[in-house]
């Protein structure tokens, strides 16, 4: 980065929110693949005072108090191990994910909505066994119409997906920015060089 790092942040105090830092349980690995967990590079620089994280790589980039300088962290381990979450909340985003982001009658990816297979209107539940992911053209094609009645058919049955399944599927989907340091503690579904 050019110029002093501390003037940099004061003209754009905006510009540390670009070093987040990659959290790994205290089995190294990360504490969840989608979302990624990641830290601001406050929350790192603090665990790392409270004892709590041991850092694994750091970015290039400093900050300083009156005392002391500190390189921002860009991976640390949890010294403690976090038992994972085995509940899957019921969100739109985890439903999205469940069907990797994709209608579940016609396969279509993008402009996604959610459709209740049994219609509401028919007694049907808002719950994961009940409600999928769906393009825009499929939900307004079946309405509030049995799947028979509208001709469509499930690529798949909806099911409440484990806690290891949702971060399976979140493998599938990295984010769009993957710091270098990161790359040693991530495994995402990419075909491996001979």
């Amino acid at each position: 980065m050019d110029g002093d790092f501390r003037t940099h942040f004061v003209r754009d105090p905006g510009a540390l929110k670009h070093f987040p830092a990659l959290v790994l349980n205290a089995d190294f690995r990360p504490l969840s693949y989608y979302p990624l967990s990641l830290w601001p590079w406050q929350e790192a620089i603090k665990a790392v005072f409270l004892d709590r994280v041991q850092i694994l790589a750091e970015y290039d980039e400093v900050v300083r108090s009156q005392r002391q300088e500190v390189r921002i962290p860009s991976v640390v381990v949890l010294k403690e191990f976090v038992k994972p979450q085995k509940r899957v909340a019921f969100t739109r985003f985890n439903l999205f994910l469940r069907d990797e982001f994709c209608c579940q009658y016609c396969g279509s990816k993008g402009d996604l909505t959610f459709d209740h297979v049994i219609p509401r209107s028919r007694g049907g539940l808002t719950s994961w066994e009940n409600v999928v992911a769906a393009c825009s053209p499929c939900n307004l094609r079946k309405g509030s119409k049995t799947l028979r009645q509208s001709g469509l058919t499930l690529r798949r049955p909806p099911v409440a997906p484990s806690a290891e399944e949702m971060q399976t599927h979140g493998r599938k989907f990295p984010p769009n920015h993957l710091h270098e340091s990161w790359l040693d503690f991530l495994y995402w579904d990419a075909e491996l060089e001979a």
